[in-house]
């Protein structure tokens, strides 16, 4: 689970970069709004799947709720999702 957890939190992460490069492109710009079209739907998605990896793992590692409120609510800046996986990660210990 902690390993699946860990593709989450990547996948979620340069899903921001590709909405905020999309963003970027539709409201500075204004020259398109395909990023947009394309990564929000994905970041969406990914949102939710990293979420739901945050509780899941949780549940398995025996993380404490200030630790799942942490992950969840990293999920909404930008790229903390790594921060964070790279934090429990180096805090749960690792099966034999």
């Amino acid at each position: 689970m902690l390993r699946w957890f860990r593709v989450a939190a990547v996948a979620e992460a340069c899903s921001w970069a590709g909405l905020l490069v999309g963003m970027f492109f539709k409201h500075v710009t204004e020259t398109s709004e395909l990023g947009v079209k394309i990564f929000g739907p994905i970041h969406g998605a990914l949102f939710v799947l990293y979420g739901l990896g945050v509780l899941l793992s949780a549940r398995e590692a025996g993380w404490g709720r200030g630790a799942v409120a942490l992950g969840l609510a990293c999920a909404v800046p930008p790229f903390t999702s790594i921060w964070f996986e790279r934090r429990m990660a180096a805090r749960t210990p690792q099966p034999a």
